[in-house]
């Protein structure tokens, strides 16, 4: 792993433990609002997302029959990821909330901690490697003694 790739990563986190530290801020600071909210919008499912990049990079997006746009693949792709990360954190902040709740013990703290935590440790796990393309495992026929 190179020092950028490892940089790039560690963003997620990075900027988990800086909505906490963006909490010492006045309650009415912008600042604070806006640490807290890209982190809660992205970060989560951006870690989640880096974990399964190779298996989805494994297949890219199929064009349309007529092409106009070259680089069809690579923007689908692109929004793919994008859209599942935003998605991935939505749910991982509900989640995290519900359960925060119904153990009586919600609070925005409790709840960007436990998000900050499951971010860190999503992005300094191992990736998912790609399975095999179902085209290039051959299948046994049926009713062969295989």
């Amino acid at each position: 792993m190179t020092p950028q790739d490892l940089v790039v990563r560690m963003l997620p986190p990075f900027g988990g433990w800086l909505a906490l530290a963006a909490l010492a801020l006045p309650g009415g600071s912008p600042l604070r609002g806006a640490a807290v909210a890209v982190f809660l919008a992205a970060g989560p499912g951006a870690a989640l997302v880096g974990v399964c990049g190779p298996a989805l990079r494994a297949r890219p997006a199929h064009g349309p029959v007529e092409r106009r746009d070259p680089d069809f693949a690579r923007h689908s792709d692109l929004l793919e990821r994008l859209m599942l990360a935003v998605f991935l954190s939505v749910g991982a902040a509900m989640t995290v909330s519900t359960v925060l709740i119904a153990t009586h013990t919600f609070s925005a703290w409790r709840v960007l901690l436990a998000l900050t935590l499951l971010t860190t440790l999503a992005a300094l796990g191992p990736r998912l490697r790609a399975a095999p393309s179902p085209r290039a495992t051959p299948s046994p026929r049926k009713g062969s003694a295989q």
